[in-house]
């Protein structure tokens, strides 16, 4: 049985402490720089409501282990930057992405939910569409991803994935085509930096549903 999630909204359409995905998503969608996150217990989801955003968003809460040493070598992340990141409930299964400033964590585009998608194949969609986003913009920021997959596919210039195009995912292989068309025709200068989840804590970008 599924653990039972609470999502904290500081920031949409409506905010508070909500008891459903779908609820919170209604008050989320279509809502410029929204800021939300799930918790695993109604007391520290109210604490948070009352707290700020940016203190539970990215904050580390675990080390996995690293040695001090480590954490010097990993350094910190670049803030002034953009992150992105890929939500997928199922796999496959509704799949959406979203790119945000990485110290503000505004939010600047996001796209879906597309149905029958995978996590690796938003996440390299999520990468694509920062690269445009940023040529778009003749902006010189590093972007983030937590992704290695992502990351050599988009050096690749193609989305290697396994997934079959079926009648329901039709649209979502539309947009893999028009982003490895993009990487095909498109130079950038963009430098692309792997987050270090261990060290960081959950990359700024993502939904907050873990």
């Amino acid at each position: 049985m599924a653990k039972k999630k609470f999502y904290v909204i500081w920031n949409g359409h409506q905010t508070g402490v909500f008891n459903s995905w779908n609820v919170c998503k209604k008050h989320i969608t279509d809502f410029s720089g929204a800021q939300y996150k799930s918790f695993g217990s109604k007391e520290v989801a109210e604490k948070a409501f009352k707290g700020r955003y940016i203190d539970y968003v990215g904050v580390v809460t675990k080390k996995e282990n690293l040695s001090s040493e480590e954490l010097i070598l990993i350094g910190k992340p670049i803030l002034k930057s953009i992150s992105v990141d890929a939500a997928c409930s199922g796999n496959p299964g509704k799949m959406e992405y979203r790119g945000v400033d990485t110290k503000t964590k505004k939010q600047f585009f996001i796209q879906g939910p597309f149905e029958q998608g995978t996590n690796n194949i938003g996440e390299f969609l999520a990468l694509v569409h920062g690269l445009g986003f940023l040529k778009l913009k003749k902006s010189d920021l590093p972007i983030y991803s937590d992704s290695k997959i992502a990351i050599s596919w988009v050096k690749k210039g193609q989305c290697r994935t396994n997934l079959q195009i079926t009648s329901e995912n039709k649209s979502l292989f539309d947009f893999v085509k028009r982003a490895e068309k993009w990487l095909n025709e498109n130079t950038y200068s963009t430098t692309i930096l792997k987050w270090e989840t261990k060290a960081w804590g959950e990359i700024p970008a993502d939904f907050g549903r873990k």
